[in-house]
């Protein structure tokens, strides 16, 4: 559904003769099939934004090629278009119209009659639990509504493949997690296929098939979530200590068996592969050597110990801004595009 390879994004900064070279994106190759839900992460300026515009045809590569539902996006992207849903990061509906209108007017755009497009709407509009809706306003509606009206803008046209560009953001969890439903009956009901961005690692461990991981303009992973987080190096084990005087000999007992131990203030904390079966010898020697535990606990890897792994970062504390352009950048396009 999406070939890309040596896809590139260069943009020039600066001001008359002095411009430098930025380069956004630095030769990403990606495949997703029929019918995945992939997500897309990365820290903050990682390209992530940047990629997503040249696969939906809003931004043309500066080198590489890329085909979308099976067409280019830079000699074909007419077609891409057509065949593609789009729901954008900041929405793209008109406050002061009426919600059912929007929708159907998109759907025209595509091609549809207004007749096809009104009861397509109001299926989307049923599915996507907005009824009673269609005659309201999208700035008297709630943020959770008008995300949903913003995806059933996308769907209007019954598009085999959905981009999503960060579609939570700004919502409280219950509207998150109701929007999760709908998200994953994308496939489930429509067989669509789905490329997500998000910053929030349990929205992409939660619907994701597999994600996809860019730093730097680069492609640095891509796996499930379950294989991603075997490759950090074991489960994180926290020993908090009674005293001070107990702490060096925690973490004598814990070098033993873990890598990478540290140490804040009573907190004695190391990473241990498959923890289930040495905690309890480890247990055992701390209570043989006189040490007394406050509390102990164990963490399994979460996708946030993934990126920390991969790109030195931690993306929960990102915050959540894409990658444009720099002001006054100009694109680079050469002939090496094609």
């Amino acid at each position: 559904m999406i070939h890309a390879r040596g896809l590139k994004q260069t943009f020039l900064t600066g001001q008359g003769r002095h411009k430098t070279p930025v380069h956004a994106v630095a030769g990403v190759d990606l495949d997703v099939a029929e019918g995945e839900v992939v997500g897309f992460l990365g820290p903050n300026g990682a390209g992530k934004t940047t990629t997503l515009r040249m696969l939906t045809t809003l931004l043309r590569p500066t080198e590489g090629t890329a085909t979308v539902a099976g067409y280019d996006v830079v000699s074909q992207s007419q077609q891409v278009r057509q065949r593609i849903g789009y729901v954008s990061q900041v929405g793209s509906t008109f406050s002061a119209a009426f919600a059912g209108d929007e929708v159907a007017d998109h759907g025209m755009l595509y091609g549809m009659s207004r007749a096809d497009a009104v009861r397509r709407g109001q299926e989307l509009f049923e599915q996507l639990d907005l009824q009673g809706l269609w005659r309201r306003m999208p700035r008297s509606m709630s943020g959770g509504q008008k995300r949903r009206l913003d995806i059933a803008m996308g769907l209007i046209h019954d598009p085999g493949l959905v981009f999503l560009d960060e579609p939570t953001t700004g919502l409280d969890p219950q509207a998150r997690a109701n929007l999760w439903e709908h998200i994953a009956g994308l496939r489930a009901r429509r067989g669509a296929t789905v490329f997500l961005t998000t910053h929030y690692l349990d929205e992409a461990d939660a619907l994701a098939d597999r994600i996809i991981i860019i730093d730097k303009g680069r492609i640095v992973a891509s796996d499930t979530a379950d294989n991603l987080k075997a490759q950090v190096s074991g489960d994180l084990v926290d020993l908090e200590v009674s005293s001070d005087a107990e702490v060096g000999g925690a973490r004598a007992h814990l070098e033993a068996i873990a890598s990478d131990v540290s140490v804040e203030g009573r907190h004695v904390r190391g990473r241990v592969p498959r923890a289930g079966r040495e905690v309890p010898g480890l247990l055992r020697a701390l209570v043989g050597s006189g040490t007394t535990l406050d509390s102990i606990e164990v963490h399994r890897p979460t996708l946030d110990d993934v990126f920390l792994t991969l790109t030195g970062r931690s993306l929960r504390d990102a915050e959540t801004t894409t990658d444009p352009a720099p002001e006054g950048a100009e694109t680079i396009l050469e002939g090496a595009t094609r």
